[in-house]
C-alpha cells in the first residue's frame, strides 16, 4: 500500500488524513505540537480551534450551512465531531473547543500515523499534502517560498468587505471607471460634501477589532486601514481611496464630492470588493458605518474588512482546480495557506485535497465538485485566474454559478440551495463508481 505524507494537524490536515485514509491509503502525519507552538496556538492535540468554538451558522440559507451539510453528505470527520462536541449556540453550531481536538486527535491517533516533530523544509516524500495555515513556521515558510517563488507567498493579509451584487441600490450608484463613463468595470457610490464628512465622522468613533498577542499590525502604505487613513486628516480619505477625481456622476452630470469604489469580485459580477477599504474596525461597525454610504444601505456583506498577520499562496497561479501544485502535481496545498478563510472552508479544501491525493495514488481521473456546490465554488475561487487581485475568501452564495433559469427574487435561494445538493449527489455518484 502506497502512502501519502501530510504536514499540518489542524483542520484541513486532518480531514484530508480521513478522507485518504477512507479511500484505503495509508497516511503519515506530521504535527510540530507539542514540540513546537505557533504563537496561536496552546494545546497539543490536532484539530484546535485557534480563536472562536463556533463554525459559524448551520442554516443552509447561509453560505457556511450549507457547506456544512455539502460536508456532512461527504462524511466530513471535522462535521461528525463537531456534532458530538457540539454546545448551545442558537443557529450556530458551536462545540467544546478540548472536547473537539482530544476527539479528532483520538480518533486519528488509532487509524494513522502522526509524527510530532517540525518540519522545517519541504520533504521528499511523494504524494504531500502541505496544510501548514495561516501561521506556518517561517523555516517551513521560507522553504515553500523557494518552492513556489517569492512573490507568490504573502505574510500580510489586508482584507476589503465584499458585498452582494443584489443588494446594492442601483438608482444611486453608477457605472463608471476613472476618465471613461463607457467602461463599467466598476460600480461608484457618490457623495455630497455633508455626507462624506459625517461618513468620516463615524469612521472615526467606530469600534475597532483588539489586537491578539500574536499579532502585529504593520500598516504597509498600500494597505493602510481606511479609519486610520481618516486619522491623519478629514480630507485625506476625499484625496486617496475615495477621491472622485475622473467620475461623473450622470444623473447629476457633475463629479461629486467623494466616491466609493465598487470592484467586481468574479466573473459573473455577483460580488463587489470594496476599493481600498481594509479595515479593523468590528463587524457590527462595518455594517452600520459602512451602510451609510449612498447605494449601501441595504448590502449584505458576504465578508467584512480585516487586517491581521497571514500566510497564504497566489492559488490561481500556483494551483490546479485538483489542489495540485502546477509546478509538481505530486504536491497538494489544503486549508487556509491556499487562501481560503474559515475553519470550515479549511477543512473543505482538506476534504478534496485527501480524495484526490487518493485518485492521484491509483491513477483515477480527477472530478472536480461543480460550481453549483459552495464546496466546488470555493475552490473554484481560490484557483481562477482571473480572480485580481487575490484575497481570502470564505463560502457564501456570490461565488455559485448562476442560475440558468429566471426565478423570482424571494426564490433564488431556495433554488441554489436545491441545485447544490442535488449536483453534490451527482457528484458523489460518480467518484463512487470509479472508487
Amino acid at each position: 500500500m502506497r502512502e501519502i505524507y501530510i504536514i499540518g494537524g489542524g483542520l484541513a490536515g486532518c480531514e484530508a488524513a480521513w478522507h485518504a485514509l477512507r479511500q484505503g491509503c495509508k497516511v503519515t502525519l506530521y504535527e510540530m505540537k507539542p514540540q513546537k507552538f505557533s504563537p496561536a496556538h496552546k494545546l497539543p492535540y490536532l484539530a484546535e480551534l485557534v480563536c472562536s468554538n463556533s463554525l459559524r451558522s448551520e442554516s443552509l440559507e447561509t453560505g457556511s450551512g450549507l457547506l456544512k451539510e455539502e460536508m456532512r453528505r461527504l462524511d466530513s470527520l471535522i462535521l461528525q465531531v463537531a456534532d458530538k462536541t457540539r454546545v448551545p449556540a442558537g443557529s450556530a453550531l458551536a462545540v467544546d473547543r478540548i472536547e473537539f481536538s482530544k476527539t479528532i486527535t483520538k480518533i486519528l491517533e488509532q487509524k494513522i500515523q502522526v509524527i510530532r516533530k517540525e518540519i522545517v523544509s519541504i520533504p521528499k516524500e511523494r504524494p504531500l499534502i502541505i496544510a501548514t495555515g495561516p501561521l506556518t513556521s517561517e523555516p517551513l515558510a521560507e522553504s515553500i517560498k523557494e518552492l513556489i517563488g517569492e512573490e507568490f507567498l504573502y505574510f500580510h493579509d489586508a482584507i476589503s468587505p465584499i458585498v452582494r451584487t443584489d443588494s446594492l441600490n442601483m438608482d444611486i450608484i453608477f457605472e463608471a471607471s476613472r476618465y471613461n463613463t463607457k467602461d463599467t468595470s466598476y460600480l461608484n457610490c457618490p457623495l455630497d460634501k455633508e455626507q462624506y464628512y459625517h461618513f468620516v465622522e463615524e469612521l472615526l468613533k467606530a469600534e475597532k477589532v483588539p489586537l491578539r498577542p500574536f499579532e502585529k499590525l504593520i500598516p504597509f502604505e498600500g494597505c493602510v486601514p481606511i479609519e486610520l487613513l481618516a486619522e491623519r486628516g478629514r480630507d485625506t480619505l476625499a484625496y486617496g481611496p475615495m477621491k472622485p477625481v475622473g467620475l461623473v456622476d450622470p444623473k447629476t452630470g457633475k463629479q461629486p464630492y467623494a466616491v466609493v469604489q465598487l470592484r467586481a469580485e468574479n466573473k459573473e459580477k455577483t460580488l463587489y470588493n470594496m476599493v481600498g477599504f481594509q479595515t479593523r474596525l468590528k463587524w457590527s461597525e462595518q455594517k452600520r458605518v459602512f451602510r451609510m454610504i449612498p447605494g449601501l444601505e441595504r448590502a449584505e456583506f458576504v465578508r467584512y474588512g480585516s487586517l491581521h498577520r497571514n500566510t497564504y499562496i497566489h492559488s490561481p497561479f500556483l494551483l490546479f482546480r485538483t489542489l495540485q501544485l502546477k509546478k509538481d502535481p505530486s504536491i497538494f496545498f489544503a486549508g487556509q495557506i491556499t487562501g481560503v478563510e474559515g475553519y470550515i472552508e479549511s477543512a473543505a479544501t482538506g476534504l478534496l485535497a485527501g480524495i484526490n491525493v487518493s485518485r492521484y495514488l491509483k491513477g483515477l481521473p480527477f472530478i472536480t465538485p461543480p460550481k453549483t456546490t459552495i464546496i466546488g465554488a470555493l475552490v473554484h475561487y481560490i484557483t481562477d485566474t482571473q480572480v485580481s487581485p487575490f484575497q481570502p475568501m470564505n463560502a457564501n452564495f456570490g461565488i455559485l454559478a448562476p442560475l440558468t433559469e429566471r426565478v423570482k427574487r424571494t426564490q433564488k435561494k431556495a433554488a441554489l440551495i436545491k441545485r447544490a445538493l442535488q449536483e453534490l449527489e451527482e457528484w458523489k455518484k460518480r467518484l463512487a463508481e470509479d472508487s
